[in-house]
């Protein structure tokens, strides 16, 4: 939970008045969450007959993103387990802690207040699915040299991560990933474009689904380029040409994403990714996360690029390098 400060995003009000006649009409499909088969449901659609993936979707997890120990011959877990663990993360995850004084305070970041890691959990032993390990493979020989250079570098605002430097946010990616806070995303369709906005510092991406292949390679984007299709009922989308900055856990510009989104019922959307990244990773791997329609509101996100806290770590790093 962040403070937040704003209305919900006007832009998103033009694109989805184009949509507003787009009037859900229920059909019957197959359904299937975490490997059981549910029974049929009925998945809203729009007018031109593709699954209407549109609201305000909340992603937060209490599921671990890798397999834990005791989960790892597990490819599956019961309803009872998920609670289990889910009620042990609540009770050990982020609490309000007052001892060690103030520098140990302060290197906590928030307090108890501040964060909002959901209380959901899928009977699912990790958000990653494969490897069937539920592991993200090993770092490659040049990946680890690469993060190894990137590590400790204050000279200047640039050297900083992105998300420390308000650009963009640490879940709202591409790929989206659970986090500390404002795991919110909204979805926007038209027939000829996605827009997928991120609560988190208020990222916002169109996808094309008119056909179009990526752009030059020359042509890079933080968030990439992103192109969409429909496989069936599931939404496809395909992202290359990402810039050297917007590495997600220590990507290269290498990175080849592929996102899939399929409305199981009228309130989940399950998001699924695949990341590719020889530079990066020994074999490419596999996410799944069950999305929860919600109907909070989307706010601005009050973080920007110069705010003081950038300022005071740079100044952090001055005062440090006088005391040698």
């Amino acid at each position: 939970m962040s403070i937040r400060l704003g209305l919900v995003i006007a832009s998103l009000a033009v694109v989805s008045a184009s949509t507003a006649a787009q009037a859900p009409t229920p059909v019957t499909a197959h359904a299937k969450t975490a490997g059981v088969t549910k029974t049929k449901v009925a998945v809203p659609r729009t007018a031109d007959g593709r699954p209407d993936l549109q609201g305000t979707w909340d992603f937060a997890q209490l599921t671990p993103f890798e397999r834990p120990g005791e989960f790892a011959e597990k490819s599956s877990v019961t309803e009872e387990e998920a609670e289990e663990f889910a009620q042990r993360r609540i009770e050990t995850t982020n609490k309000d802690k007052r001892d060690g004084g103030a520098a140990a305070d302060v290197e906590r970041a928030y307090n108890d207040f501040w964060w909002d890691f959901g209380k959901r959990v899928a009977t699912q032993p990790s958000l990653v699915v494969d490897p069937p390990t539920g592991r993200v493979p090993p770092l490659t020989a040049e990946a680890q040299k690469r993060l190894a250079d990137r590590r400790n570098h204050y000279d200047n605002p640039e050297e900083r991560p992105l998300a420390e430097r308000c650009i963009l946010g640490f879940n709202s990616g591409p790929p989206m990933v659970p986090s500390a806070y404002n795991n919110n995303m909204q979805l926007v369709q038209t027939k000829d474009q996605i827009v997928i906005v991120n609560e988190m510092i208020h990222s916002a991406r169109i996808i094309d689904l008119n056909g179009r292949p990526h752009r030059p390679k020359t042509m890079r984007y933080l968030t990439g380029d992103s192109v969409g299709r429909w496989e069936g009922d599931a939404l496809v989308v395909d992202t290359t040409n990402y810039a050297q900055d917007g590495n997600f856990r220590g990507s290269d510009t290498n990175l080849h994403l592929i996102e899939r989104f399929t409305r199981v019922d009228a309130d989940t959307l399950r998001y699924e990714f695949t990341v590719d990244d020889p530079t990066t990773w020994t074999g490419k791997w596999s996410v799944s996360i069950p999305m929860t329609r919600t109907d909070d509101l989307m706010y601005e996100y009050a973080c920007h690029e110069g705010n003081l806290a950038l300022a005071g770590v740079l100044m952090g790093a001055r005062y440090q390098e006088k005391q040698k």
